[in-house]
């Protein structure tokens, strides 16, 4: 799993047909030590209604198509939670 914060859109009217309807968004991993932006923007499926700024949990590869959005879909990345918190080594390192 990534988390990652999301920071922009991705718009496409010509595509396969599985991906009508599906919002996409571009999330910027995040390095959990330093709760820095790291790394180059991953486009994901957004299933749990995420916006600009959100700090997001992503899974890539075959769990991406686990979800009942995804599920038989031509993915590789899927936005499956808006983080509220998140705690690392007994300190909080990110609140909402």
């Amino acid at each position: 799993m990534i988390i990652g914060r999301v920071h922009g859109t991705v718009v496409s009217t010509t595509k396969s047909p599985k991906l009508a309807g599906l919002k996409l968004l571009l999330v910027v991993p995040i390095e959990i030590e330093s709760f820095t932006e790291k790394g180059a923007p991953l486009c994901c499926v957004d299933t749990v209604g995420a916006g600009d700024g959100e700090v997001v949990l992503c899974v890539a590869g075959s769990s991406a198509r686990q979800t009942a959005i995804t599920d038989g879909k031509p993915v590789d990345g899927s936005i499956v939670a808006i983080l509220d918190h998140v705690d690392y080594k007994g300190t909080r390192v990110f609140e909402k």
